[in-house]
């Protein structure tokens, strides 16, 4: 823009010399005015209109580029004026900060010059001695000392309240949820790892390790230097870490560790294998919830004396402990307690491992922890119902009797006439809730036949299979044990980790086997179904001769 303006300034200048009024231009000579006369052609001076329209443009262009410089000049020198009042005000408030600082260090300074100013003003003694005053200025410079070195360390202390930070929500994705999989199963491995060895040097699976890990472990109990000894593992281990961050390749392991094959992570994954592999790490999930509250409840157990014969054990063993800690010297305490824990973890759990029957009954930690019982258990005990049907579950049923002494019904009534079986035909007591699962019938090709959702039971001689979403008994599935042909478990999706979560089950009535998928507890019910599968056809063979 300024370019152009210059440009257009040069050349209103030069048409403006061009074009001068004849009449402040220099005088002409006699003679030229005498030839002009004598040829009698006066001068004319004839003026273009398009060429005055032209220049009339070029200074309205002109003005106007001057009014928006000139606009945009006011404007920043307003900016300018605005910023340079707040930082008129900005500097007043440092300056009034600096003032009020200022007097704080000012009165610091003679608190510490003379600490005894805030106190009433008493009548200054007759003479003060040289050791007094002496006193008083070291005091005076401890306390500038603390206040210089320490006085930011004890404004660490001012309680604040703590803030609550929001976890940001994170969206359910399949291949997040299979890689914090994977990131968990290697975060466990060093601990699988130890606990591996560990159990390696008890059992003797390196009968040379075994040996000199024992004789070193008892020379040093016997020494004293088990806690030494400890410490000096813990810095080996450390080290070894080192030299392996380093770059180092240092593999040591009492058992060869075996490479697991590693997949690579779909991303492509269907519906149908996202809900599988949801329900996959569900169960996981499910089985290591269930054993770490076995755990917690049988030691909540034991302490609360819900098994006063187990507990009335670890009672006594603690008063043991108690007695012998106040009579006995702490090294020779320690001397029994190692050599007691050395021949416990080299030499009884290896004859223990060894023999089971011996370990049935003479190791004491394993009969306690074996006998414990969990909340389930107790409430099953307790409740009248459930030691019933234990007790029932021990007799065989037959026919008549079981008819008439008990019954069952599913939520749309009762269970043989959901199925269209015989009264005798109930349940077995494992499977008394069902299992929730899906039934893939591969021969069908709709959509509403091809997959199913519901219960599975398992009576003495049939499989029901009840649909959830449909109340016609039409779409209920029952075979019988006898028409099975194979019974396999079955993996949904090859691509999944674990063992899978499905039932195939071949009859002659389907060209392809029927598939029970998503089952949470497939391989209790697996077991059920092929036990009692394996029953059925034995008490029919053993049938057949005699008729």
């Amino acid at each position: 823009m300024r370019r152009r303006l210059d440009r257009i300034r040069n050349w209103s200048h030069r048409r403006a010399e061009d074009w001068a009024d004849p009449a402040e231009s220099p005088s002409t000579s006699d003679t030229e005015c005498s030839e002009e006369v004598l040829s009698g052609t006066p001068p004319v001076l004839q003026e273009d209109p398009k060429t005055d329209l032209n220049e009339i443009k070029g200074h309205l262009e002109i003005t106007l580029l001057e009014k928006h410089f000139l606009q945009e000049e006011l404007r920043k020198l307003r900016e300018e004026e605005s910023s340079v009042d707040t930082l008129r005000e900005e500097l007043e408030k440092e300056h009034c900060r600096n003032v009020e600082l200022e007097q704080k260090i000012k009165n610091m300074s003679r608190r510490l010059e003379d600490p005894t100013s805030a106190a009433p003003i008493a009548p200054p003694p007759q003479a003060l001695g040289a050791a007094e005053k002496d006193k008083e200025d070291m005091y005076s410079r401890f306390q500038r000392w603390l206040l210089r070195y320490l006085g930011v360390d004890f404004q660490d202390f001012n309680f604040q309240p703590e803030e609550e930070v929001a976890e940001p929500d994170e969206q359910l994705s399949a291949r997040r949820l299979t890689e914090n999989m994977r990131r968990l199963k290697r975060g466990l491995r060093p601990v699988t790892n130890f606990k591996r060895d560990l159990s390696a040097l008890s059992s003797w699976y390196s009968v040379y390790t075994s040996a000199i890990a024992f004789t070193m472990y008892m020379y040093a109990t016997w020494r004293g230097w088990t806690i030494s000894m400890f410490l000096f593992l813990a810095v080996l281990r450390l080290s070894l870490n080192y030299l392996i961050a380093r770059g180092w390749r240092i593999q040591w392991s009492i058992v060869p560790e075996i490479s697991e094959p590693v997949e690579p992570p779909r991303e492509d994954l269907t519906v149908t294998e996202k809900f599988q592999l949801v329900l996959h790490v569900a169960q996981k999930v499910q089985i290591i919830f269930g054993k770490m509250a076995d755990v917690l409840e049988k030691i909540k157990n034991l302490f609360m004396w819900v098994d006063p014969k187990l507990t009335k054990k670890l009672y006594v063993a603690v008063w043991v402990l108690f007695i012998a800690s106040c009579l006995l010297p702490y090294k020779v305490l320690g001397l029994i307690i190692g050599v007691v824990a050395g021949v416990k973890f080299f030499i009884i759990n290896f004859i223990f491992r060894s023999c089971p029957k011996l370990r049935e009954r003479y190791d004491t930690v394993h009969i306690v922890w074996t006998s414990l019982p969990t909340d389930l258990q107790l409430r099953e005990r307790g409740d009248p119902s459930l030691s019933r049907r234990l007790s029932e579950c021990d007799q065989v049923p037959s026919g008549e009797d079981v008819g008439a002494g008990k019954s069952f019904s599913t939520k749309r009534g009762a269970f043989h006439e959901v199925f269209n079986l015989p009264e005798s035909e109930l349940p077995l007591t494992a499977c008394e809730g069902g299992w929730r699962c899906c039934l893939i019938n591969r021969d069908k090709k709709t959509p509403t036949d091809y997959i199913r959702h519901g219960v599975l039971y398992v009576t003495e001689n049939h499989l029901c299979f009840e649909c959830s979403r449909s109340s016609s008994s039409k779409r209920n599935k029952v075979i019988k044990l006898l028409d099975i042909v194979d019974i396999q478990k079955y993996k949904v999706l090859s691509v999944l980790q674990g063992f899978g979560m499905g039932i195939s089950i071949a009859t002659p009535s389907t060209q392809k086997p029927l598939v029970f998928g998503a089952m949470a507890n497939r391989d209790e019910a697996f077991h059920l179904i092929s036990s009692q599968h394996k029953k059925t056809v034995a008490m029919v063979t053993a049938a057949i001769p005699e008729t």
